[in-house]
Parts: C-alpha cells; sequence; structure tokens
C-alpha cells in the first residue's frame, strides 16, 4: 500500500493504524483485543485493522500463535512520524495514542522549555523492556564511571521534571537505581536472561515505599497565606504521598527547604517540610535542598554518607 492509498483512508482508520504502529514499536506487541478494548469497535474491524497494517509494512510483525499477538520484528520501521512529547504521554497516561496529524494549542500558552527530550529508538528498547519484563544490555554514559557497560532490568518511566530516567535494577552494582535515558548509548534486548524475582518490582523498598510530605509555607515569608492559597493548602498544610525513590526529586523540583531549622534563603524557597523525620531510610536524597541526613535522627553514618555523596545517584 503506498503512502498515497494510506491518505485515502478515513481518519478513524489512520488513527488506528497509528495506535498500532506505536504499539509495535514501544510496546512491541499488538493484539485484536487492544483495539477492540480501545477504540470500542467489533473483533471483525480489529482484524482488518491488522491486516491493513500488515498490507501496509508486512515486515513490521509477526504473529505469536502461543500468545495470541502481534510481536515488532528486528526489521520494525515505523509507518507513522512520533513526537516524544506524544509517546511519554501515551505511556505515562495513556493519552493522545490516537492522534494522526499536528496538534494545535487551543489558547496562546508558553511551556517550560525542554532542553533534552529521549532519543525515540533507546525510549522504543527501554519502553519495550518494561512492558514485556526483560533483560536489557545498555552502553551507559555514567557521570562518575564514564561509557560502560550494564545489563539493567528496568519496570518503570520516571520523569524529574529535567529529564527522564528509567527504573531498574542494575545487576553490575546489586541494586535497583535510577538510570537516565539520554545517557544510554544503545541498548539491546536479552531475551534468553530470565527475571529473577529479587530483581523485579516488587523487590524494590525503595519504589513500593510511600512516604508522606508535610509542605507547609516556607516561615521566612512575609506573607504566608498567599502560599497556602496558591497550593491550596488546608490550615496551612499541604500533604503529599510520594514513593521514596522519588521523593528526592519532588522536594527539588518545588524547591522545598529541608532543613530542620528552616534556615535555606532565597526568593525560589517558598516551602519547607515540616516532618523531617518522615526521610528516614530514603535514598535519594543527595538533591533535597539543604538536607542533611542528621534530621533525621536514624540514618546510620555509613548510608549517610552515601546518600549525601549521591554515589548512587547515575
Amino acid at each position: 500500500m503506498s503512502s498515497s492509498l494510506l491518505e485515502d483512508l478515513t481518519q478513524a482508520q489512520r488513527e488506528r493504524l497509528f495506535h498500532i504502529d506505536l504499539r509495535l514499536r514501544f510496546l512491541g506487541t499488538v493484539s485484536r483485543p487492544d483495539l477492540v478494548q480501545r477504540f470500542g469497535i467489533k473483533a471483525a474491524a480489529s482484524t482488518r485493522d491488522l491486516a491493513l497494517y500488515k498490507e501496509l509494512r508486512a515486515t513490521n510483525l509477526e504473529y505469536d500463535a502461543r500468545g495470541k499477538v502481534y510481536v515488532a520484528t528486528e526489521a520494525f520501521q515505523p509507518v507513522f512520524a512520533h513526537s516524544a512529547e506524544q509517546v511519554l504521554t501515551a505511556l505515562c497516561r495513556g493519552l493522545g495514542d490516537d492522534f494522526v496529524g499536528i496538534h494545535h494549542a487551543m489558547l496562546a500558552a508558553e511551556l517550560p522549555t525542554q532542553l533534552n527530550l529521549p532519543q525515540l529508538d533507546i525510549l522504543a528498547a527501554v519502553s519495550r523492556a518494561i512492558y514485556r519484563r526483560r533483560v536489557l544490555n545498555i552502553s551507559y554514559r555514567s557521570l562518575s564511571n564514564g561509557l560502560g557497560e550494564r545489563e539493567i532490568i528496568p519496570f518503570a518511566l520516571v520523569d524529574n521534571g529535567l529529564r527522564w530516567h528509567v527504573r531498574t535494577y542494575d545487576r553490575k552494582r546489586g541494586h535497583f537505581a535510577d538510570f537516565v535515558i539520554n545517557r544510554i548509548v544503545e541498548a539491546s534486548h536479552s531475551p534468553a536472561s530470565a527475571v529473577a524475582a529479587p530483581e523485579s518490582k516488587e523487590a524494590d523498598i525503595q519504589w513500593n515505599r510511600v512516604v508522606e510530605l508535610h509542605l507547609v509555607p516556607h516561615p521566612s515569608l512575609a506573607h504566608p497565606e498567599t502560599i497556602a492559597f496558591e497550593y491550596g493548602m488546608t490550615s496551612g498544610l499541604l500533604k503529599a504521598q510520594v514513593r521514596a525513590a522519588v521523593a528526592g526529586y519532588v522536594l527539588r523540583r518545588w524547591n522545598v527547604g529541608c532543613t530542620a531549622d528552616h534556615s535555606l534563603q532565597g526568593a525560589e524557597f517558598h516551602l519547607w517540610l515540616s516532618n523531617l523525620p518522615t526521610l528516614y531510610g530514603v535514598e535519594n536524597l543527595a538533591i533535597a535542598p539543604g538536607f542533611r541526613p542528621e534530621s533525621t535522627m536514624g540514618i546510620t553514618q555509613q548510608r549517610a554518607e552515601v546518600i549525601t555523596s549521591g554515589e548512587e545517584a547515575e
């Protein structure tokens, strides 16, 4: 099928084909039930859509009779153009995975400038590994060790407000960590290697632990009621529940002062963490503004040195 014939299809047909294309590229599989559930069509219509896609790019997929799904081939080449913003929104929120065309703003707006976004082929390898629970072999540029090889088991994407990470088990160091996606040079699946229980998401204590942050207007503010109103606080308090694995990112992104005596000064500090002991045992606090391990009164000195030095951050 030529691109001109593709243009002759209805918008609804192109959107379903786009969905097939996106799932194959970033999840590695697509099935008839996927289309039925996503678009509310009949099973017969989903069969026609898959046949149409196969006619368009037969080398992109093959049928796995055991799993009753179509699987992306090594020769996969996308039929449609995918933008990083659209893909990340689709993967993380399930939105925009069926829109074919150019997005137009409804109102004049200016969004924060993104200095970098994940390279789509690397993101595709990472997201496929997450979705299919596969081991990933990567070449990775670390700030501490430069370029090296790693074998990881990724299970979640994390946006820290500045860059995208992948939460993963790192077999080289034997623990869970975050890897910056844009520092991955190459990535390939290792289908022969099985994922052991201690390497799975369920074993990641920092990921599964939820901490409650008590955020209040910074005591140095002349008019704290302004911040209380802006953040919709109740009696001057905003409670936020976050995973321990991302607590440091949240505190840094919102410039939350984490000193016991709220001594951080500066126009950027509108919020203060009033329950510092909640951070006991949280590991990624090197970037939390003003945090000192002794504030939690429970972290061992050896562990505290690792946390504050940032040795665990990639």
